[in-house]
């Protein structure tokens, strides 16, 4: 049985995500969530909220034992572009992107 959660539009580039997404892959929820509780980056409060909301989905939707569920797969990818522009001298701009992405998290049991 394999459950998955969503989020789109984060407000963090994917790069970022995927440097935190990377440490959490094949590991057994337990150590997940310890993991991305004492992470300082942006990104872990971001994923963890996603594990978290998988993990509900598997127990209230299949019923799902929470000790014997690991992440059986995450991925991160980018999201739409919001284009910004930043003023400099001479009435010249500049532009600033700021980007987006979408995680997906699946858990399922060993």
């Amino acid at each position: 049985m394999e459950v998955s959660a969503k989020l789109r539009n984060a407000m963090i580039s994917a790069q970022k995500m995927r440097l935190v997404a990377d440490q959490i892959r094949n590991k057994p929820v337990e150590v997940a969530l310890e993991l991305l509780t004492y992470s300082p980056k942006k990104a872990a409060v971001i994923i963890k909220k996603v594990l978290e909301s998988a993990i509900a989905n598997a127990e209230h939707n299949e019923g799902a034992d929470i000790d014997e569920l690991k992440v059986s797969t995450i991925y991160v990818d980018a999201g739409a572009t919001h284009k910004r522009m930043q003023p400099r001298a001479k009435g010249r701009g500049n532009r600033i992107l700021k980007r987006t992405s979408h995680v997906v998290v699946k858990v399922s049991d060993r």
